[in-house]
């Protein structure tokens, strides 16, 4: 699926270097590990841009960064092989690439009728006061924390993704329709806090791959980690909820009160 991709190009980056710290190991190759990193994380970049650029000229947000990361890993990865002279530290001469996505934006803004952003950046934290926001809408590529704490605030389906940040979900004080609702949180690194009331019916599937999983007493811990919960009265229930949570290193932690 194409929520994997990133997963799937980490596994195999990990796998590559783990190969490769074998060889050097057993004397296979000469290969320092300051060196094969080098060499990883500019291709990285690269990957991660191109599938960026990808989602953007679909109409899924992501082509500006993509690009950036694209053309910054590429400059890398010449600098390695020795065709030019490039070093992490020179990403400022890269500065005129705000001039020409200023120029897309200004062409972009052009035509009578915008279309309506399917993903936004969010830096520092966001109190999703106005929860109408986020009802049925995906968010992609944020940075930072996310509250879901508000009066009455109302639960619509949601799938959010989130690079570095935390998730507070209070469903005590929410407006809980009476239907199925699918959640689905995934991210990088960061917490997951979700507090439930005591009669509300829900099924939870939680991932973990380095961290910590907590649900009403049942803990999980380690590498890879995984735990699944289910109401007693789920499946006869109207009124539930269908969580997955997904997390790359952090925790996951589910309360009720």
């Amino acid at each position: 699926m194409k929520h994997n991709f990133v997963r799937n190009i980490i596994a195999i980056i990990i796998i590559l270097l783990g190969i490769a710290l074998v060889l050097t190991n057993v004397g296979v190759v000469d290969w320092e590990f300051a060196e094969a990193w080098s060499y990883i994380y500019p291709t990285f970049f690269v990957l991660l841009g191109l599938k960026w650029m990808w989602d953007g000229f679909k109409g899924k947000g992501g082509l500006t960064a993509g690009s950036f990361l694209t053309i910054f890993g590429g400059l890398l990865l010449l600098d390695r092989f020795e065709i030019i002279t490039f070093t992490f530290g020179d990403v400022y001469k890269l500065w005129p690439l705000l001039i020409v996505y200023i120029g897309f934006s200004i062409i972009g803004t052009s035509s009578k009728k915008k279309k309506k952003k399917k993903f936004q950046f969010i830096f520092d934290s966001d109190e999703h006061e106005n929860s109408e926001k986020m009802h049925g809408k995906k968010q992609k590529f944020a940075i930072g924390d996310h509250k879901f704490n508000t009066p009455n605030w109302k639960v619509e389906p949601m799938e959010l993704w989130n690079a570095v940040g935390d998730y507070h979900l209070d469903f005590t004080k929410a407006f809980i329709p009476d239907k199925e609702i699918p959640i689905r949180i995934q991210g990088w690194a960061g917490d997951i806090r979700i507090l439930m009331p005591e009669n509300l019916e829900f099924s939870l599937e939680a991932h973990v791959k380095a961290g910590d999983i907590h649900v009403f007493g049942e803990s999980s811990e380690g590498i890879s980690r995984e735990l699944s919960f289910v109401t007693p009265n789920y499946d006869e229930s109207t009124r539930k909820l269908n969580i997955y949570l997904n997390l790359k290193a952090g925790s996951i932690r589910v309360d009720k009160v």
